[in-house]
This record gives C-alpha cells, sequence and structure tokens, in this order.
C-alpha cells in the first residue's frame, strides 16, 4: 500500500472513533436526564433508548451481515460451487421475509431486552429459568464466538494477502495473526464500549454505505480487466468444468419439462435443503439475536407506529443485504476466477485482486471498507454477546436487583470476555466456507419450535429446551464425527438428518411433559396476541382478539418473497446477459407488488 492508501484508512479509523466518542457523550447526557429512572444507561447501552429511527435500525441489520469474511466467503463459493451456491444464505431470505410480516411486530410488542428473554414470558417455572440461561450461554459464548472466529480470520487473510504489516515496516513473522487480532480488538473494544448500541448502529451505517461504495469499486475494476462483462461473462464459463452462471441450477427441457442441471456446482440434495429445509430449521427462523435487538430498539410511541417501524426496518434490511450488496461481489467472485486462475485459495482472491488491479485510493478505500465491514460484524456480536451474558444470565440469576452503574460495568467487562473467546477460535480456523457450514449446523434443528412457540399453546419449555441441546449436540457430532460425515457425505443430507433428529426429540419430550400453566399461557397472549387457532382458548378467556390477521399476513410473505427474489434476480439477470431471466423476474416483482398492495387496501378495510 502506498501512503496515500494509508491515509485514507487512518481517516476511517478517525472518523470512527470521533463517531464512538461524541456517542458516548451524548448517552451519558441523556443518562443524567433520565437519572430516576432505573436502569436507564443500561437500557440505552443494549437498545438505544428504544428510539432508533426505521432506517438506522434497518442498515444496522444489513451491517451486521456485512462481514469481511463474506465477500472472501463469496469468492470461495463462487469459484467452488457457482452462483447458485449462494442459496447457502440466500435461503435465509425466506425467513428474513417471514420477520417483516410475521415476527417483527410480535418482537416490538414484547418490550423486552433480549430475544432469550421471550422464554421467561412464554414459558413459567424452573424449566424457563434453565432455557433462558441455557440459550444465553449458548448464544454468546460458543455461537457467538464461532462466528466472531470467522470474521477475525477473514481479517488475517486479508492483512495477510494485502501484507500490511510489511508496507509498515514491521516483520511479525509467525505472530502476525496475534498482532493483527489484538490490534483490531483493541481498537473495536474502544468505541463498542464506550458508546453502546447507539455508537454501533451509528457507525454500522457509516461502514455499511463505507462496505458498499468499497465492494463496488473493487467490481468495477475487476471487471474492466477482465475484458468487460461481455468477455467475462465468456470466459468464466470456459474456464470451469461446472455451470458457474446458473442461479436456480434447474433447466428447462421441452421433452422433459424441468429437470436437474447435471452440471451446477451443487447437489440436487443439498439445493432442496436450502429451500425447504434450512431457513425454518435453523436457529434464527423468527429472527433471532442481533435481528431482534435492533427490532426491540426501534422507536414508537403506539403499538401500531412501533410496528410500522419494525416492519419498514426490516424490508430495508431485506432489500440492502439480498438486491444490492449479493451482486458486485458475485461478479468479482466472477472476475477472480477468470484473472487469477491458479489460485489454491479462492478466498484470497478478493484481497489479491485489490493488489493487482486497485490504483491508490481506491485501494486505500477498499482496505478501508473491509475494515469496516470487519468492525460492524465484530461490534455488533460483542454487544449481542455482551446483552446475554449481563441481563440473561448475571441480573435474571446472580444480581436481580443491580444498579445500572454495576450492569453498565457487567457490560463492559463481558465485551472484553466474548471477544477474547472470540479471538482464541480464530487461531484453530483456516477456511471461511467451512466454518460457515459448521455454524449452520450447529444452529440447525430448533428452528420450527421456534417458529410455532408463537401460535401454538402446548409448545412447552422443555420442548424448546430438548430441540436447542439436541440440535447443538448433533451439529457438533456432525462436524466432528467421520462415521456421521461418511453416512451424510452431502451437505443437504447433513441438514435433513439434523432436523428429523432434533424434530423428533422436541416433539416426543413436549407429549411426554406436561403444557405450560394456564396463568403463563393468559398472561403471554394477553402480551402478544398471535393469530391463528393456536391460541383459541386463551382469546375467549381473555376476550382480546389477535393484533394480527395471520391468513393475511402469511399472503403477505408470499408477495414479498416474489418482489426480493425478483428484484435480486432482476438486477442479476440483466447484469449477466441473461434477459429471460431478467424479464421473468420482473414479472414476479409486478404480481408480487399488486398482491401485497390489494392485501393492503384488504387489511385497512378490515
Amino acid at each position: 500500500m502506498h501512503l496515500i492508501d494509508w491515509i485514507v484508512v487512518l481517516v476511517y479509523f478517525l472518523v470512527t472513533t470521533i463517531l464512538g466518542l461524541f456517542i458516548s457523550y451524548k448517552n451519558k447526557i441523556t443518562s443524567k436526564n433520565f437519572e430516576n429512572h432505573k436502569n436507564t444507561h443500561f437500557i440505552n447501552n443494549l437498545l438505544a433508548g428504544r428510539n432508533l429511527p426505521w432506517w438506522l435500525a434497518g442498515t444496522s441489520m444489513a451491517a451486521t451481515t456485512f462481514s469481511i469474511d463474506t465477500p472472501l466467503y463469496i469468492c470461495g463459493i463462487v469459484a467452488s460451487r457457482g452462483i447458485a451456491g449462494n442459496w447457502e444464505w440466500w435461503s435465509f431470505g425466506i425467513s428474513n421475509i417471514f420477520l417483516i410480516y410475521i415476527f417483527a411486530g410480535m418482537w416490538r410488542r414484547s418490550g423486552l431486552l433480549t430475544d432469550a428473554e421471550i422464554t421467561e414470558l412464554r414459558y413459567g417455572g424452573k424449566n424457563a429459568a434453565i432455557l433462558r440461561a441455557t440459550k444465553a450461554f449458548l448464544f454468546a459464548i460458543p455461537i457467538n464466538c464461532i462466528g466472531i472466529g470467522y470474521a477475525m480470520l477473514a481479517i488475517i487473510k486479508v492483512v495477510d494477502a494485502l501484507e500490511l504489516w510489511q508496507s509498515l515496516g514491521f516483520s511479525p513473522g509467525e505472530e502476525a495473526k496475534f498482532w493483527t487480532i489484538i490490534s483490531l480488538n483493541f481498537f473495536v473494544l474502544l468505541y463498542t464500549g464506550v458508546s453502546g448500541l447507539w455508537g454501533v448502529v451509528i457507525t454500522d451505517f457509516f461502514q455499511f454505505f463505507l462496505g458498499l461504495i468499497g465492494s463496488i469499486v473493487l467490481c468495477v475494476f475487476s471487471v474492466h480487466d477482465a475484458g468487460g462483462i461481455n468477455k467475462l461473462v465468456l470466459d468464466v464459463q470456459n474456464a470451469t468444468d461446472f455451470d458457474v452462471l446458473s442461479f436456480i441450477p434447474i433447466v428447462y427441457n421441452r421433452h422433459l419439462g424441468f429437470t436437474w442441471n447435471d452440471a451446477a456446482g451443487i447437489t440436487a440434495t443439498t439445493f432442496s435443503s436450502y429451500i425447504f429445509v434450512q431457513w425454518w430449521s435453523f436457529r434464527r427462523s423468527d429472527g433471532g439475536g442481533e435481528f431482534v435487538q435492533r427490532l426491540l430498539s426501534v422507536k414508537g410511541d403506539t403499538e401500531s407506529q412501533a410496528r410500522n417501524e419494525a416492519e419498514k426496518a426490516t424490508w430495508l434490511f431485506n432489500i440492502l443485504n439480498y438486491v444490492i450488496r449479493t451482486w458486485p461481489w458475485i461478479l468479482t467472485a466472477l472476475a477472480s476466477i477468470v484473472l487469477l486462475p491458479n489460485l489454491k485459495d479462492p478466498e484470497l482472491a478478493y484481497p489479491k485482486l485489490m493488489i493487482a488491479y486497485l490504483p491508490p485510493i481506491a485501494l486505500g478505500l477498499v482496505v478501508s471498507s473491509l475494515i469496516a465491514a470487519f468492525m460492524s460484524t465484530i461490534s455488533t456480536s460483542i454487544n449481542w454477546g455482551a446483552s446475554y451474558l449481563s441481563n440473561d444470565l448475571y441480573k435474571r440469576f446472580f444480581r436481580p436487583e443491580a444498579s445500572d452503574r454495576e450492569l453498565t460495568i457487567v457490560v463492559k467487562v463481558a465485551s472484553i470476555v466474548v471477544i477474547i473467546l472470540g479471538s482464541i477460535t480464530a487461531f484453530y480456523a483456516n477456511d471461511i466456507r467451512t466454518i460457515f457450514r459448521v455454524v449452520i449446523s450447529i444452529g440447525t434443528g430448533p428452528g420450527l419450535v421456534l417458529i410455532l412457540r408463537w401460535y401454538w399453546s402446548r409448545i412447552n419449555a422443555a420442548a424448546e429446551l430438548s430441540a436447542m441441546v439436541t440440535g447443538f449436540v448433533i451439529g457438533l457430532i456432525s462436524v466432528f464425527s467421520s462415521n456421521f460425515n461418511i453416512v451424510f457425505s452431502d451437505f443437504g443430507w447433513k441438514i435433513l438428518a439434523i432436523s428429523i433428529i432434533t424434530g423428533v426429540v422436541w416433539i416426543s419430550t413436549m407429549f411426554l411433559t406436561p403444557p405450560e400453566k394456564e396463568e403463563t399461557l393468559i398472561n403471554f397472549y394477553r402480551h402478544i396476541r398471535p393469530g391463528g387457532r393456536g391460541w383459541y382458548i386463551q382469546q375467549q378467556q381473555t376476550g382480546l382478539q389477535p393484533s394480527q390477521n395471520l391468513k393475511l399476513d402469511l399472503l403477505k410473505v408470499l408477495a414479498a418473497i416474489l418482489i426480493m427474489f425478483g428484484s435480486m434476480f432482476t438486477l442479476g439477470g440483466f447484469l449477466l446477459l441473461q434477459p429471460i431471466t431478467g424479464l421473468v423476474s420482473v414479472i414476479s416483482i409486478i404480481f408480487g407488488g399488486m398482491l401485497l398492495k390489494g392485501l393492503k387496501r384488504k387489511e385497512v378495510n378490515l
């Protein structure tokens, strides 16, 4: 890197630091103005005082998934499995659309601090407390820290590929990984610790658009150096022995109709598992974690306003995450196949393209964008993990009467613990694609029970606890057991097996244990008022009507799926010179838009 590139990076660090310190100052002023309100600073730290505008919450949700590992992961995916391999993460778009119309409003209505806290609203007794503690621990430590670990692995790969230490005159040698992690963690803790969630989401906003600009800049230079989009489309197909350009690995045959594309880079079982199983079986089927933290933070003086803000935030997240950010990375990945054909580790293609094809200033901008993506994800993971440890473990089980000052200190200590443990996992990782599948494996299984708990009163704490623990344990076995991997060598079969085993366990557990007490169920229904027939008895007992029309909302989900995936494939189809795909996708958008407009008109008239 040149001096001018380092100046660009330094400006980024200065802007981020100033933002964090300014927000910390504003938080202290807010806390003093409301010093008579219990735990004001604590709530401000974790939920930004429940005053986030929808556009800031939605952008922050997108920034959370906009990690430095993602462009490296996509380069590896496209090079080894083709564009269709991206269904590994595209499939989560289905559950994220369900979040818009089915779950976002209920989460905001709950008024909780974390998603783990819902367990003691939905369930009662000792099992609910055990479930809350278990979930808080699993999500804050092993699951969260593995996520932090692969983000750190990505930044290590980028630093090594760009030889950043060497350009500064240092030769860390074998200790390069250690010093990279220490340096960045110090800075992340600085602004995360002093400013809380407000600092995270505002820097997220800045970092997301910086990251997006950086990805577009590298995309433009890479495609240009590959000879332009027309030449790239021809050359990339010739450079691979599978159909790298297929969005959906299904082809139409005049005699056989729609059939599986034998040249696809993924198997039919894996693709089917992505589309029909993974999105509802994964632990974030009803939102989960960092997304829920943002939805609980959106402002709203009335229930209707809060729900509307939460829905708009989730819509913005889906558009930014799936429609806009997808294609610069995929185009860059395709260019890397042509420009760097003999690369042993395709995940390194992204930083190597930066070195080879970006001029000064542009290189500094893209490096800053990758650091921004890293900081955004890590700061969110730290804040999320600290919220579990402080609110769902420390405050709930050890110090229920803890002061605001004490809880704020616990948040900061918990942040340090989370980032240290996350850093340790980075030393044992080498492949981002593999770790991403580990995250999917250990998170698969409990998703269905997380959906049904909102809509079926018979679901009890024992069922959710058994689903969560079984899914995690079977997921670990699938990662480390050679026998399991021999039997289920295809990733799609592995996802299906984990889901079925977990399902058998939690359904059996549910029917072998008593239902929740009626007063607990009535209290939950009064608080949330979900739709459907699963709470019919509680509806009759309370005389309260559901707060949602479930049938209408499910039709909205269908319309939104047509709009979002239609938008994504319209953009991709025309960019990659696939006009039929583009035109069919435009029709999907129009049909989905008309359906959604009609449903909203019907909702107003009800």
